[in-house]
């Protein structure tokens, strides 16, 4: 069995990114109940909406009705709220526009969120990276934390079902939406469905940087204005192997990973909340 759900994207001058996102979609695995799919374009000064609005006929040939909100204000919170406003069904799956769903996921989402008891789900990522050596080195090793290979990580992709969006109300004004819902749910509600699907890896060690400050800057603000949604955090597991043993098998790639750690804690100029890698 499966439930009926809403897929929402927010999208910021996304062109480039969207299609990909939205092809996939299209070649989706039926669920068995009704998708409709939302995207809510904020503060696009490219052509993120025109693009979107052209895929309607063949997301209406899918049976998966295709909403495309022109939102004024930038903003992924304020686009998220405005998705769940409009949504149709009351499992949620949000998904980033600059992600490549494999066909099985939604199906398999659609599936896991099929019961009364809250429920938060997500896939397996594919880290993916393109032309620099730097971020395959670092990636390589990034993937190989405790954080990717156990649990639940849910970056790029997440979904509740209907008793688990009611655990808060509207997206709260953070950086880290994936976080604040992710521990939002005790361990034993996270589900990990075997379907995979494709994340992009900020190119560089500067934009590297930059994105993995803001990414800490996030937890941080997540732990600090929700303390009891930290008895949710994933301990280390005790079958991961210690950092050293990772640094000796991949050498490069935890030079790679150490240098941005070391470049997020040098001095530097303030960063905007919503300062992007790309």
């Amino acid at each position: 069995m499966s439930v009926a759900c809403s897929i929402l994207i927010p999208a910021h001058n996304e062109v480039g990114y969207i299609e990909p996102c939205l092809d996939a979609l299209l070649v989706s695995d039926a669920t068995g109940a009704e998708v409709e799919v939302i995207v809510m374009a904020n503060g696009c000064s490219d052509a993120t909406v025109e693009i979107t609005q052209g895929y309607a006929a063949r997301f209406g040939v899918k049976g998966w009705p295709l909403t495309v909100l022109d939102l004024a204000e930038g903003g992924k919170m304020g686009a998220l709220n405005a998705g769940d406003d409009a949504a149709q069904h009351s499992a949620r799956i949000y998904v980033d526009a600059d992600v490549v769903v494999s066909p099985p996921l939604i199906a398999q989402l659609a599936e896991v969120l099929d019961t009364d008891a809250p429920r938060y789900a997500s896939g397996g990522p594919i880290v993916v990276t393109q032309a620099s050596a730097f971020t395959r080195a670092y990636s390589r090793f990034w993937e190989r934390l405790p954080f990717c290979t156990h649990g639940v990580p849910g970056f790029g992709v997440f979904a509740v079902n209907a008793e688990g969006r009611k655990r808060w109300g509207l997206f709260p004004d953070i950086i880290s939406d994936d976080t604040f819902v992710r521990l939002s749910f005790a361990p034993g509600e996270r589900m990990r469905v075997p379907a995979t699907y494709r994340w992009p890896m900020i190119e560089g060690i500067g934009p590297l940087i930059k994105v993995r400050r803001r990414q800490n800057i996030g937890v941080a603000e997540v732990k600090a204005l929700y303390p009891e949604l930290w008895n949710n955090h994933d301990p280390i597991p005790a079958d991961a192997p210690p950092l050293w043993r990772r640094a000796l098998r991949d050498p490069i790639g935890f030079a790679a990973f150490a240098a941005v750690a070391l470049g997020v804690r040098m001095p530097h100029a303030k960063q905007e909340r919503w300062a992007r890698g790309r």
